[in-house]
């Protein structure tokens, strides 16, 4: 089966179908979820996206906000550059850290930390392209806590992570925060399915 790289008006259901389905696609995406997600190091945590995510994410948006046709115009603006195009991986990342103080004074250490993500596959490494929607690194210096990264792959990386056993590693390569975590193997299939 072949990835689908982009959420159209036609793939949305009305708000008051979706209401009806809601708590089961989010008891099954969250089943899903859980082979799409590595923690690397002890604060962050990749989430990687793909088409039924990000449809999900719209759905919600457009439940909780209920702004009807042009909300979801702007949704899958937003949403759809997040949903891979075939030959990439594309994950959110986040900086987790429940004390306020604390958290802020990571990410005042953190700028730039978008640029320093990484995935290796098969010992070869594919360097992050962050999203360019808007600047994450403030210019204090301070690292937003969501980021959002592109790994562009090339066809033999592609074929690569599609074969089973293939290592994958995800990392961040900041001089304040400098870890890397090996993919399960479940999660390595389940991210094969993102790619064409």
């Amino acid at each position: 089966m072949t990835a689908r790289h982009e959420i159209t008006l036609s793939d949305l259901m009305p708000v008051a179908e979706y209401g009806k389905i809601r708590a089961v696609k989010r008891k099954e995406l969250a089943a899903r979820k859980k082979n799409r997600r590595v923690d690397v190091g002890p604060h962050v945590t990749f989430y990687f996206e793909n088409y039924d995510t990000m449809w999900s994410q719209v759905h919600e948006m457009l439940y909780i906000e209920k702004g009807g046709e042009e909300q979801a115009k702007e949704e899958l603006k937003a949403y759809n550059p997040l949903v891979p195009n075939g030959r990439e991986l594309v994950a959110t990342f986040m900086v987790e850290i429940d004390d306020p103080e604390r958290r802020k004074r990571v990410l005042g250490q953190l700028g730039g930390v978008e640029e320093t993500a990484f995935l290796m596959i098969g010992g070869e490494r594919v360097a992050a392209r962050p999203e360019e929607d808007q600047d994450r690194t403030t210019a204090e210096g301070k690292a937003s806590s969501v980021q959002f990264v592109h790994f562009p792959l090339s066809d033999a990386q592609a074929r690569s992570l599609k074969a089973e056993g293939t290592q994958v590693i995800v990392g961040l390569g900041h001089e304040h925060y400098n870890h890397m975590a090996v993919v399960s193997e479940r999660v390595r299939a389940e991210l094969a399915g993102d790619v064409d």
